[in-house]
C-alpha cells in the first residue's frame, strides 16, 4: 500500500501524533510520501525525535496512491481536495484541533485507525462537489474551478449591500439584496451556510442549499435545490467588482460577469472508521457546542 501525508501546519502537541502516525504506518511496511512542504515543517519542529529527509515526497498527486492523510482539521480536508482532486483517491483526515465534522479520526486513535485501515475495517463517505464557470473566463478560477463546501458571493470594498440576481436552470429565481449568497453542498452546509442561518443537510442528500447573507429582504430565506439544478448568478452594486470564494480559494470578478454553478462531474471520498457516522459527529458537535457555552 502507498499513502500520501499531508498538512498544513502545527496544532499543539501535534508533533507526538504525526511521529506516532509516520511510526504506526512503517511498522505495517506501508510505503509512505509526504507533501514536501509539509516534511520540512516536520523536520523543523522540535517535538519530532529524529529527521525525516529519507522520505519521498510529492507535489502532484497520481493514481497510484490509495489512500491520502489529512493532519489537521476540516480546513486542512478543504486544502487536500486540490491534491487528490478527480483521481478517486479516499482522504482519511486526523483531527490535531478542535472536533470536526469533515476530520473525524482523532489522533488518540491512530494505533487503532491504521491497524483498522490494514484489515479494511472502514467505509468511505462519498461527498459531492459544486463547480465554478464564468462569462467572461477568469484565468484564476480555470483550473482550480470546485469546491466542496460552497461557493460564496460577497460584497467587496464597500459596507453597501449588493445585489444577486439568480436563475435555477435558466428560470429566474429571485434578486437577493444582500452582503452576499452562499451555495453550499450538503458538506458545506455545516460550515458557513449553517452560521447565515442555512439547514443542516445529511452528506447522502442530493441537494444544495441557496443562502443568503445578511439580506435585506424580508422575504429571503434559505432554499433546498435538487443537485442536478443549473445556477446562474450576476451581481450589481456600488463598487466595480465582488468575492467570490471556493471554500477558502478567494478571486475577485468584475460586476458584468456571469457566474454558472453546478455539481461537479467527481466525487471525493472521506474515510470513516466502521464506528464512525454523520449522525455521531453531529451529536458530539453539538454537545461540544454545549460544553463550550456551559
Amino acid at each position: 500500500m502507498k499513502v500520501a501525508i499531508y498538512g498544513q501546519f502545527y496544532h499543539k502537541n501535534s508533533g507526538q501524533y504525526i511521529q506516532e502516525l509516520l511510526d504506526a504506518l512503517e511498522l505495517q511496511d506501508i510505503q509512505i510520501e509526504i507533501e514536501e512542504n509539509f516534511l520540512t515543517i516536520i523536520n523543523e519542529n522540535s517535538s519530532i525525535d529524529r529527521q525525516y529527509n529519507n522520505f519521498a515526497t510529492f507535489k502532484k498527486l497520481d493514481r497510484s496512491y490509495q489512500l491520502f492523510f489529512s493532519i489537521g482539521g476540516d480546513g486542512t480536508i478543504l486544502k487536500s481536495i486540490n491534491f487528490v482532486r478527480d483521481l478517486d483517491i479516499p482522504i482519511v483526515g486526523i483531527n490535531t484541533g478542535r472536533l470536526g465534522f469533515l476530520a473525524t479520526i482523532q489522533k488518540e486513535n491512530i494505533k487503532a485507525m491504521v491497524l483498522a485501515l490494514k484489515e479494511k475495517k472502514y467505509s468511505i463517505s462519498k461527498r459531492a462537489l459544486i463547480t465554478i464557470a464564468t462569462s467572461p473566463e477568469n484565468e484564476g478560477l480555470s483550473d482550480m474551478n470546485f469546491a466542496l463546501n460552497e461557493v460564496a458571493i460577497s460584497r467587496k470594498n464597500t459596507t453597501s449591500m449588493i445585489t444577486i440576481e439568480t436563475w435555477l436552470n435558466g428560470n429566474y429565481l429571485n434578486a437577493y439584496w444582500a452582503d452576499g449568497l452562499i451555495v453550499s453542498t450538503p458538506t458545506g452546509s455545516t460550515g458557513y451556510s449553517l452560521s447565515c442561518g442555512g439547514p443542516i443537510i445529511d452528506p447522502k442528500t442530493n441537494a444544495l442549499a441557496i443562502t443568503p447573507i445578511a439580506p435585506h429582504n424580508l422575504n429571503a430565506r434559505p432554499l433546498l435545490i435538487p443537485d442536478d439544478t443549473e445556477l446562474t448568478l450576476k451581481v450589481t452594486g456600488r463598487e466595480n467588482m465582488f468575492l467570490v470564494s471556493l471554500d477558502s480559494r478567494l478571486t475577485s470578478l468584475d460586476n458584468d460577469t456571469t457566474i454558472t454553478i453546478k455539481k461537479a462531474p467527481f466525487t471525493i471520498g472521506l474515510v470513516l472508521l466502521n464506528e464512525d457516522s454523520f449522525i455521531k459527529t453531529l451529536r458530539q458537535k453539538l454537545l461540544w457546542g454545549e460544553d463550550k457555552r456551559n
